[in-house]
């Protein structure tokens, strides 16, 4: 008798976390030239230009990108520049894949930087051939028919970066988490400094002309103004 209750428990608590659990995005192009690329628990994004792409971060799993890539006929040599919004693990994966990319992150975001550019650029064991930029607090970046503007919201890592897309995509990475459609603090257990992600949001919460909202874990949403009128805790 004991033994069927505890397996009635534990059924149930399985089912609870089951119904908890949000299903994966599925990899799609969301508005016209935006596209979310699934990597299970992680996504990048893809914006398209003229004549190739601009990705936002490179996903946990290089194999997993290249798979998903395909879904939306993105060939990774069309990629002419990635934007790191940080180099944890789990978004800079696909690096490799994007030979032809120029990579462009914090130069904080690199570790024991005495200020000076290095030759190569290295993220954690690997170095990569790619060109780099490092990019300055409100820099403007210029494509073609893409604009891309990066605004430093650390507390996530201490070179955390948002980047707002032709003036209305604002994409944030890890920097902060959306729950139920609204801004919230990011991950607590793999953030640096939480009082400075709080300050962070203070930097992304009056966009005037921004409608979406992007993060790399929990989602997206059409409705900024929404999502930015509530304070953070």
């Amino acid at each position: 008798m004991l033994l069927l209750s505890f397996i009635m428990i534990m059924t149930s608590f399985q089912i609870l976390q089951n119904e908890q659990k949000p299903e994966p995005e599925t990899t799609k192009e969301i508005v016209q030239g935006v596209y979310s690329i699934n990597d299970t628990f992680v996504r990048l994004f893809a914006i398209h230009d003229t004549d190739g792409y601009i990705v936002v971060d490179a996903g946990a799993n290089a194999d997993s990108i290249a798979t998903e890539l395909k879904k939306v006929q993105i060939d990774p040599s069309n990629v002419k520049a990635v934007f790191l919004t940080h180099t944890h693990r789990d978004h800079i994966a696909a690096l490799k894949l994007f030979k032809n990319a120029h990579i462009y992150l914090a130069a904080n975001e690199l570790e024991n930087l005495n200020g000076e550019k290095p030759a190569s650029l290295k993220l954690g064991n690997e170095i990569y051939p790619n060109t780099f930029s490092f990019l300055k607090d409100q820099e403007i970046i210029r494509f073609k028919t893409v604009n891309v503007r990066a605004i430093f919201t650390p507390g996530h890592s201490l070179g955390s970066t948002s980047f707002v897309v032709n003036g209305k995509y604002l994409f944030v990475g890890d920097a902060l988490s959306l729950v139920n459609g609204k801004i919230d603090k990011p991950n607590p257990a793999y953030t640096k400094d939480m009082k400075m992600a709080f300050q962070s949001f203070d930097k992304i919460k009056n966009l005037p002309n921004v409608k979406y909202i992007f993060t790399a874990h929990t989602g997206y949403t059409d409705n900024y103004k929404n999502a930015v009128d509530t304070q953070l805790k």
